[in-house]
């Protein structure tokens, strides 16, 4: 079973070996803890209920840091999770089944890497807030107990926005889901919802237009940065902002295109081959892989449980 954790909704996938697929899908009712942790043993019990035969192991995909102590350092869509105790958290949802978590850039670059075939991979997930991952060799980096693949909080702009972890600058502060919506306001001077953006760049409205190629130029210059540094062959942008967006992805090659210093080829630039559904297939692919020996595709997992790492 995979369970990705978002800002805003959760997404629930089981997968029987009988090749049987449930999936299940809801958003947090409010703000709180206690009240996010009983509405989500709900909805796992719902998800239980479908497949009697039980779990073999659950992943979790957490866009949450989590420090070396085990505890939620940083979780700026929902603050109220901060000095969290992930392992018992969770294990306590599932009982004895094996539980794992990963950062969700992390599982989402895992997730497409497997699905394209390929060992190197940039990923980006733009929804609530910007998750990345980076697959090179075949391993994930930074690799294990040295923290996630931050590429939300990287900086591309000093004198920019404040973000939610309280820096100004992030990428997530000016590319996100909910900046883009933001920046979309202030342009059509009225507030606008996801539909009203996505109907905006059907009808090539200014303020449409402007709001989204400001966020993807954004997202390209953090994917050159990377690239100079890295150097990954395939960016695959995602996430289910990114996904409902019709020219997004293109918006974003052309700009990584632009970016690119004279002599040297750009990377190539494609959605997701898994729409916005990479960290929940990852988080399913870890899953998979607990009990088995891939140990380089697993070097950026941290356990919840005592078990030798693989």
């Amino acid at each position: 079973m995979g369970l990705d954790l978002g800002g805003t909704k959760v997404a629930l996938r089981a997968e029987t070996d009988g090749g049987r697929v449930h999936e299940h899908l809801f958003h947090w009712r409010g703000r709180g803890l206690e009240s996010d942790v009983e509405q989500l043993a709900a909805e796992v019990a719902v998800l239980q209920q479908q497949v009697p035969e039980g779990f073999g192991a659950v992943g979790i995909a957490l866009p949450a840091s989590v420090g070396t102590d085990g505890l939620v350092s940083a979780w700026p869509s929902r603050p109220e999770w901060l000095g969290v105790e992930v392992r018992p958290t969770f294990q306590k949802l599932f009982a004895n089944t094996p539980v794992r978590w990963a950062d969700d850039g992390d599982l989402g670059a895992l997730a497409e890497a497997r699905a394209a075939d390929v060992d190197d991979v940039l990923y980006v997930g733009v929804g609530t807030g910007i998750g990345g991952g980076l697959m090179s060799g075949g391993v994930l980096w930074p690799g294990l107990d040295r923290g996630s693949f931050e590429l939300g909080h990287l900086v591309t702009d000093a004198d920019g926005l404040k973000c939610r972890c309280g820096r100004r600058g992030c990428l997530q502060a000016t590319a996100s889901g909910p900046a883009t919506l933001a920046r979309a306001a202030r342009l059509r001077g009225a507030d606008v919802a996801y539909a009203e953006l996505q109907q905006g760049l059907v009808a090539d409205e200014e303020w449409a237009v402007q709001a989204v190629d400001r966020s993807c130029h954004r997202l390209a210059v953090a994917i050159t940065g990377v690239r100079e540094l890295l150097h990954p062959d395939l960016v695959v942008v995602g996430g289910g902002f990114a996904a409902g967006l019709p020219g997004f992805t293109d918006t974003v090659a052309r700009h990584v295109a632009a970016l690119a210093r004279p002599g040297v080829s750009p990377p190539l630039v494609r959605s997701s081959l898994l729409g916005g559904l990479s960290t929940l297939h990852g988080a399913v692919a870890l899953a998979r892989l607990v009990g088995q020996t891939e140990a380089p595709a697993l070097s950026a997992v941290r356990y919840l449980d005592d078990a030798v790492r693989e």
